[in-house]
């Protein structure tokens, strides 16, 4: 090809922004705080036993985590022993919910959502990439397509050379 007739890429020419979920994965460990080791005969959780375990127990090992609270056993478990837990926790990690490990990744990306400065696509076209190497939960595909709708003038879902359009701001 000679200097006459530049190869022209028209996708980096097309001020559309890709945003990556995988780029912007929250950090942090993972753990899932399970009540079931402290069941009575599986069954049934004790207020005492609970609250000693919550005095003794190394609560600094959470430090900057994001937990989540659970019981894997089909148990008797009251609402207030998740909420006991997460007060011990509160002080250490960095994130607590409630629910399984595939809950709490829904969770984090949840807040990581809301949290997400949406003004650098203020009408923007903005496609969403849809290909990762991590598991990012649908849910943070719909939050943040939600959140987008608000600024973008286009978002899209897919690669920038193969894009599915899901929205275009009408004329004004």
């Amino acid at each position: 090809m000679s200097d006459d007739n530049p190869i022209i890429n028209k996708v980096a020419s097309s001020g559309i922004i890709t945003l990556d979920l995988e780029e912007l994965y929250p950090a942090g460990e993972r753990v899932v705080f399970d009540l079931k080791p402290l069941l009575w005969q599986e069954i049934a959780l004790k207020e005492d036993d609970l609250r000693a375990f919550c005095k003794e127990h190394d609560w600094a090992k959470y430090q900057g985590k994001l937990v989540s609270v659970q019981c894997s056993a089909d148990a008797i478990v009251p609402t207030w022993a998740y909420m006991l837990v997460a007060t011990h926790l509160q002080p250490y990690a960095a994130f607590v919910t409630q629910g399984d490990a595939e809950h709490l990744e829904r969770a984090v990306f949840t807040r990581f959502v809301q949290q997400l400065d949406i003004e650098p696509y203020r009408d923007a076209r903005v496609v969403v990439k849809g290909c990762s190497k991590l598991l990012v939960p649908l849910n943070a595909y719909v939050e943040l397509s939600a959140k987008l709708l608000m600024v973008v003038r286009s978002l899209m879902f897919g690669e920038p050379c193969s894009t599915v359009p899901l929205y275009k701001k009408p004329k004004a």
